[in-house]
């Protein structure tokens, strides 16, 4: 069968892949290690941290792709020594031979780049430790088949949603109120979601799932992201 995705470079020098079905990349072509870090990891991960200052994180990333938003926080949780428990969703997984292709570990960084082949590789649909700050539990399912009471029997309630499916015009289903509503079930109190998307429609839906929600700076190349949040009920 032909390879339906291209290796290529982005404007910082990190790959990302283009689905050529979709005719779409996985990441920023302006950067896709900098839109990473600056929509999941600084406005998402350590926004939470700075704020509730816990031991134990419970994530969930839609569209887990390549792992580059996993490998980072990774990272970050082992530098920082912080505990990860790590659940995400991909419908259609990447061969492990795209993966050894991908330039996001420094080739001095063995160890790391041997977890990052390790969360590729390991088993889907059972939690795997990866190392001791990093827990991972890998569905091959699609979001719209399933309900937060399915994700809350996998994790505890989440306290950062990484929302980084395909964009709204590519992947409409996946940007729905209902989807967003599915989610806010099964988060945290406090607990937040981030996406590099500032679409007017993506904002409603989340608004209308019950997120307040507000823009953000965007990543190099966008001009704003969306930063939306479970507050208390009324």
């Amino acid at each position: 069968m032909q390879n339906i995705h291209q290796l290529i470079f982005t404007a910082d020098g990190s790959h990302t892949l283009l689905h050529e079905a979709l005719n779409e990349t996985y990441h920023s072509k302006n950067g896709a290690l900098q839109e990473s870090l600056h929509v999941f990891i600084q406005n998402g991960l350590f926004h939470f941290i700075n704020q509730n200052p816990v031991e134990s994180i419970h994530i969930f990333e839609v569209g887990f792709g390549t792992g580059l938003n996993a490998i980072l926080t990774l990272k970050n949780a082992t530098y920082n020594k912080f505990n990860i428990k790590y659940t995400c969703l991909e419908a259609f997984p990447l061969n492990i031979e795209i993966i050894k292709q991908l330039n996001y570990i420094d080739d001095e960084n063995d160890d790391l780049k041997l977890l990052f082949y390790k969360m590729h590789q390991c088993n889907w649909n059972e939690w795997v430790k990866i190392n001791e700050h990093f827990s991972i539990y890998k569905m091959e399912n699609k979001l719209e088949n399933i309900d937060s009471n399915e994700l809350l029997k996998i994790s505890h309630p989440f306290d950062i949603i990484y929302f980084d499916a395909f964009a709204p015009d590519k992947q409409p289903e996946l940007w729905t109120t209902d989807i967003f509503k599915t989610v806010f079930e099964a988060m945290n109190i406090g607990s937040i979601l981030v996406t590099y998307s500032a679409k007017g429609d993506v904002k409603r839906a989340l608004r209308e799932a019950g997120f307040i929600v507000k823009r953000l700076a965007g990543p190099i190349g966008k001009r704003h992201m969306l930063f939306a949040e479970k507050g208390n009920s009324l």
